[in-house]
């Protein structure tokens, strides 16, 4: 689908549709750091919003995959004024809603080159079995090609606090 077949409201979000792979760190004050692989992948079928799906795995010093750790789901929607709306559910028993924004950094030859969206939480809704989490924060860039995100949790009684971060690239 190209940039033009997308309702007007997406376009500040083409940047993000695709398929992404790449490693990322994971880090809290109450568990050990790792290293993590991850696939994401934003798609349209031409209505106003992006599916999303991301799945992640617990990573051993030689890059070699351990076992599966987190996997998300859902929906992102453009609203008026770059504001967006993104809809998440884990598997480890969570649903939220996040509100935020979508910045255009650069454009060339009529691309995104550039780009950031940011995110906190509006609503978080919880499975009597999850982990008390309170509210977060993640942030999502196309910088030089590749797609960075950050995502920072208040959890587990501990303040808001870095908890993941990775490095995607492109995989189609």
């Amino acid at each position: 689908m190209s940039v033009s077949d997308l309702p007007e409201d997406l376009v500040p979000l083409s940047w993000l549709i695709g398929r992404w792979v790449g490693v990322g760190l994971g880090q809290y004050p109450t568990i050990e750091d790792f290293r993590f692989g991850q696939e994401v992948s934003f798609t349209n079928d031409g209505r106003p919003f992006l599916a999303y799906a991301s799945r992640a795995w617990l990573l051993d010093d030689n890059g070699e995959k351990v076992r599966p750790l987190a996997m998300e789901s859902g929906f992102w929607r453009a609203r008026p004024g770059n504001e967006i709306e993104v809809t998440m559910a884990h598997a480890s028993g969570y649903a939220e809603l996040w509100l935020g924004n979508v910045e255009v950094l650069a454009i060339d030859n009529a691309q995104i080159t550039g780009a950031r969206a940011t995110l906190r939480t509006d609503v978080i809704t919880a499975s009597p079995s999850a982990k008390p989490y309170e509210a977060g924060e993640r942030l999502y860039g196309l910088v030089n090609g590749e797609l960075m995100w950050t995502f920072d949790m208040a959890a587990v009684g501990e303040g808001m606090t870095n908890h993941l971060s990775a490095r995607l690239k492109p995989a189609d």
